[in-house]
């Protein structure tokens, strides 16, 4: 494990790229399909393959019932030329109700995630959300959009944020990404969500550069290396892994605000996922849970770490 004040041992591909894309919009169906495919690989060699699974077979899902679903209106023009203007996200969290487009989006994923093994509580938690009221849909909604989930129904809110992806992922691929602006490092510039973590990715048009993922639309934005993606500060930042690891998945430590999120170094392997590997790297967390830093980022497949 390298310690908090350590350099990140690739400096050199920092501002290879003068120019890169400052943002990238999700495909909502290949996300999905790729995520589903990662985390299958990923069960295959972790000890966490029934929970890799399952949430594998949830990615399936998100995927499968996009066909046939009613389109998600975006803002009027109005609204999304406010929001450029006033440096706000264009999709606002705190306006979004239960629509038939996101009751319709939910009930499809809870229908397809029904056959999936999953353990008696996750299995009574899906009894539950699904018998839930409009009104309770609608807290659970708020809660997963505020990042604030209740400690005592956590399995329920996993399903409802994973329709939720589905809903904001669909709508962020509508956004034109070039009226885009910067938020902060740790907002979405499509929705304002937090980051699940970021990539230092290899694209022939931004090499080396690094990208945060947003957690609820699967948005990709642009943030300068060998900074603190949580307070901004370029100061004491480390990093730290699990020992004997491939180094492609590291806590980026601040010493300022005592935050960490992942960077996972897509170049060196292309097949690494912003949310799945976040979930296979949980023995990452463990280490720090007990520590000085604690966790600044937001999977709703890892809630409660």
């Amino acid at each position: 494990m390298t310690h908090p004040g350590s350099v990140d041992p690739n400096p050199a591909s920092i501002g290879r790229v003068p120019a890169p894309p400052f943002a990238r919009l999700p495909d909502p169906r290949r996300l999905f399909e790729a995520r589903r495919e990662r985390l299958e690989s990923l069960a295959q060699t972790s000890e966490l393959a029934p929970y890799l699974r399952f949430v594998a077979g949830i990615a399936a899902a998100q995927s499968a019932i996009q066909g046939g679903l009613p389109e998600p209106d975006l803002p009027p023009p109005d609204a999304l030329d406010r929001a450029r203007e006033f440096g706000m996200p264009p999709l606002d969290r705190n306006q979004v109700d239960v629509d038939d487009v996101i009751g319709t989006t939910l009930n499809r994923l809870f229908d397809v995630v029904a056959p999936l093994a999953k353990p008696d509580e996750a299995q009574a938690a899906l009894s539950r959300v699904k018998a839930a009221s409009p009104d309770e849909v609608r807290i659970m909604v708020r809660n997963v959009l505020a990042d604030s989930i209740p400690a005592d129904a956590i399995a329920e809110h996993v399903y409802v944020a994973a329709g939720l992806q589905v809903h904001f992922t669909r709508l962020a691929a509508r956004l034109d990404k070039d009226k885009l602006t910067r938020i902060s490092d740790s907002a979405c510039p499509c929705c304002g969500g937090a980051p699940a973590s970021s990539l230092v990715v290899g694209w022939m048009e931004a090499e080396g550069t690094r990208y945060c993922s947003c957690s609820l639309c699967g948005t990709l934005w642009n943030v300068v290396r060998v900074k603190c993606v949580l307070c901004g500060s370029g100061k004491g930042i480390g990093y730290q892994e699990i020992e004997g690891s491939a180094g492609t998945i590291k806590a980026e430590c601040c010493d300022t605000c005592r935050g960490y999120v992942k960077i996972l170094y897509q170049q060196k392997d292309m097949a690494l996922d912003p949310v799945a590997d976040d979930i296979a790297s949980l023995a990452l967390d463990l280490l720090l849970k007990d520590g000085e830093y604690r966790r600044g980022s937001f999977n709703p497949f890892l809630l409660g770490v």
